[in-house]
């Protein structure tokens, strides 16, 4: 089926148009100068003219230094308002940004900026343990022309009136502009970068602000990485919304906490390990609510426990979990609504933003029915423009333009969309498939399961086996086999879906948006039995 999006929730109107980044900054700084942009861990904060201002004195800084428009940019700094600040001198100036996350090491990096034709990278010194700037020198060392900049000691700042800024950027007539070049999170041996435009992603903020009903009452917590797509969304919400956002170099389950529930969190966020650690918390305080201002707290980028709304909902509070899809490649596609069921709410990943179409594609590539699985295909306004790589765009795109996204989901006769697996995440037994997602969300309600992935190994006799790798709730007491299969059929699963071999772990392997690296499982245990 092709689903649009007419049945989302779109009263939602941004106060303005703008055609950048840039000029969404200015124009917010107009409307609401005194309100509050940002937080961070610190306690620093920047209302949206103070916010304008250092964007301003970053400009100069960076002209000074001979960063000019057009420049490719990749920037590997952590979470804070010095990041975002740079971020958005780097909008003011025209640059083309590649943001990247702060655990890629020298061989993504180098791989990276090579192949982005980057000009300049830009990194914090030291970060947790890893000496950014050396690894930037070893990385410049291979990649022609390439400067390094470390702002350990703080970002560049001069008087815009000291320097002669190039002109305001303007927005391509035909949205056409690449000001973005986003990587893939690394779960490819090599990672893809996405071309992205200003107008594309504010139209993926949009869909974030139409969805979940964002005003300028709200404050988001902004701890997923800032280099991640996600992190921009966020800042565009703020600056679309006159919102404000709480954000942290590092999450701390104290600290952080302590930091989110003093500034009156509505909108908290994002992914299962942060919700653990927040529950953890709730429940050594039960007779204090942690977060009273709570509307909803955000998933995106992982799967997680069908259970958990409920356990979400009744000790947090708001409307419980609200869930968000997209891909590098088009995020922000989808987000639920606070006025969607629970069921939706434990399951689904809500409906397409403002222009958002999906189509939902079975095997053979005729074109699935209401609630019938099939890959999800996606198009609308956020949609990358392209890979750098542009050899890789024809097997992207399909024959009308929809991104072929490698998910597995459904879409039902309200329009909301569930994701159920990856197409490469099937097992096949037996010329059978078993969804590994499926088993995974039975095995994470055994208490002592504490996290878990199920991968497939090739296998002689059967083509492939199932395998559960588990992260033990009590290190000391990991569940056995018989012990989880018990469990699945307690659950009614078939027989024919129980894993077949387990392995014990420490702790699964994940990229920067918290999924579960497998390629990494299954060169591991390729060779166990």
């Amino acid at each position: 089926m092709t689903a649009g999006s007419a049945l989302a929730a779109h009263t939602w109107r941004p106060e303005f148009e703008a055609e950048t980044v840039w000029a969404l900054l200015r124009r917010r700084a107009e409307l609401t100068p005194d309100a509050l942009f940002g937080v961070d861990e610190h306690r620093r904060t920047l209302t949206f003219a103070e916010l304008r201002a250092a964007v301003e004195r970053g400009a100069a800084g960076l002209t000074r230094l001979g960063v000019r428009p057009g420049d490719v940019v990749s920037w590997q700094l952590p979470n804070g308002l010095d990041t975002i600040t740079l971020s958005l001198a780097l909008s003011r100036l025209g640059a083309v940004q590649n943001p990247l996350v702060t655990m890629l090491r020298e061989r993504e990096l180098t791989f990276i900026c090579r192949q982005a034709g980057a000009r300049w990278l830009v990194v914090p010194g030291e970060f947790r343990g890893t000496d950014h700037t050396a690894m930037a020198e070893a990385v410049a060392a291979a990649v022609p022309g390439l400067r390094v900049l470390s702002v350990a000691a703080g970002l560049p700042d001069a008087d815009p009136a000291s320097v002669e800024l190039p002109p305001e950027p303007v927005g391509a007539a035909d949205g056409t502009a690449v000001r973005w070049l986003y990587y893939t999170s690394g779960t490819t041996s090599d990672p893809k970068g996405a071309r992205h435009t200003d107008r594309g992603l504010m139209a993926a903020s949009d869909t974030f602000c139409a969805n979940l009903g964002v005003t300028a009452e709200d404050q988001t917590a902004a701890l997923l990485p800032l280099p991640h797509v996600g992190g921009i969304a966020h800042i565009l919400t703020a600056l679309r919304s006159g919102s404000s956002l709480v954000t942290s170099a590092v999450f701390d389950p104290v600290a952080t906490v302590d930091l989110l529930r003093e500034q009156r969190i509505t909108l908290l966020g994002s992914g299962l390990p942060f919700v653990r650690a927040y529950l953890a918390r709730q429940r050594a305080e039960p007779g204090t609510r942690l977060f009273p201002h709570v509307r909803a707290v955000l998933f995106g980028g992982s799967g997680r426990p069908a259970g958990l709304h409920e356990e979400i909902k009744s000790e947090l509070g708001g409307v419980g979990s609200v869930s968000g899809y997209g891909l590098t490649e088009c995020p922000y596609f989808c987000w639920g609504t606070p006025q969607d069921s629970d069921a939706a709410h434990a399951r689904s990943e809500g409906r397409p933003g403002p222009g958002g179409e999906i189509r939902v594609v079975r095997a053979d590539g005729s074109t699935a029915g209401t609630g019938e699985e099939g890959e999800l295909r996606l198009r609308g306004p956020q949609l990358m423009l392209g890979y750098v790589d542009s050899t890789l765009d024809a097997d992207a795109f399909d024959e009308h333009g929809f991104l072929r996204t490698g998910d597995l989901g459904y879409v039902d006769s309200e329009g909301v969309v569930t994701v159920t697996g990856r197409i490469k995440d099937i097992i096949i037994r037996k010329m059978e498939n078993i969804s590994a997602r499926e088993v995974e969300e039975h095995l994470i309600t055994h208490p002592a399961v504490a996290d878990v992935a199920v991968i497939g190994l090739p296998d002689q006799e059967t083509g492939e086996r199932a395998v559960a790798v588990v992260v033990p709730a009590d290190p000391a007491a990991p569940p056995t086999l018989a012990d989880l299969t018990a469990h699945l059929g307690a659950r009614g699963l078939s027989t024919r879906k129980f894993p077949e071999q387990l392995e014990v772990i420490g702790e699964l392997p994940r990229n920067a948006m918290g999924k579960i690296v497998k390629r990494d499982l299954t060169s591991r245990y390729g060779g166990a039995r």
